[in-house]
């Protein structure tokens, strides 16, 4: 299947939209992340597409930016998570908040999305903290400061350590004073954790 679908967006109930491109019209399912964005009925709109035929199903789900596309898509990679609760991660939060939280280790942020218990949150802590830089581009992982600022390297290194995501994130905030680089939020974390 295509991997963009461009037409004149004609329906939107969420989930749902229908799409038509030159007289066909295309049902997606969307998040509410591009639900949000959308232009209004009758205007053009462009959305990456993600097809998924099961045994018996098929299934066409829309994106107004490939990063919503690729996070839906990584996400699924989680052992025990569908398309369902990855629809629910888009719509909980943005790719940019879902990176942070990720990189964090912030369990119970996540368990605030609908679907998402403790157990699934920390399985997903775990098997996309090596990708959660990957989800953002350019300048919004700098301002996210994902593998960028000082505070998310000391995270990032507390963790190699064996500190669990929710201490490693509490640790490095708690050593963090302005001016401060990876090495000295990392010295003054364990210096703390020594007393």
């Amino acid at each position: 299947m295509i991997g963009r679908l461009k037409g004149i967006l004609i329906h939107k109930q969420p989930p749902w939209l229908v799409v038509d491109v030159h007289g066909v019209g295309y049902e997606l399912e969307a998040p509410m992340s591009t639900i949000y964005d959308l232009p209004e009925l009758g205007r053009e709109v462009v959305l990456f597409t993600h097809y998924a035929q099961k045994e018996d199903s098929v299934s066409l789900y829309g994106f107004l930016r490939e990063s919503e596309r690729r996070l839906f898509r990584d996400v699924q990679k989680v052992s025990g998570i569908g398309a369902k609760i990855a629809l629910a991660v888009l719509s909980g939060a943005s790719v940019d908040e879902f990176a942070r939280l990720i990189q964090t280790g912030d369990v119970a942020a996540l368990t605030r999305i609908p679907g998402i218990g403790k157990k699934t949150a920390e399985r997903m802590v775990v098997e996309l903290r090596d990708r959660a830089a990957d989800f953002v581009t350019g300048s919004a992982t700098a301002s996210l400061g994902i593998g960028a600022d000082a505070q998310s390297e000391a995270t990032s290194a507390l963790l190699q350590l064996g500190y669990k995501p929710v201490e490693a994130a509490r640790m490095a905030r708690d050593a963090t004073a302005a001016g401060d680089d990876a090495a000295a939020i990392i010295r003054k974390a364990l210096q703390s954790a020594l007393r």
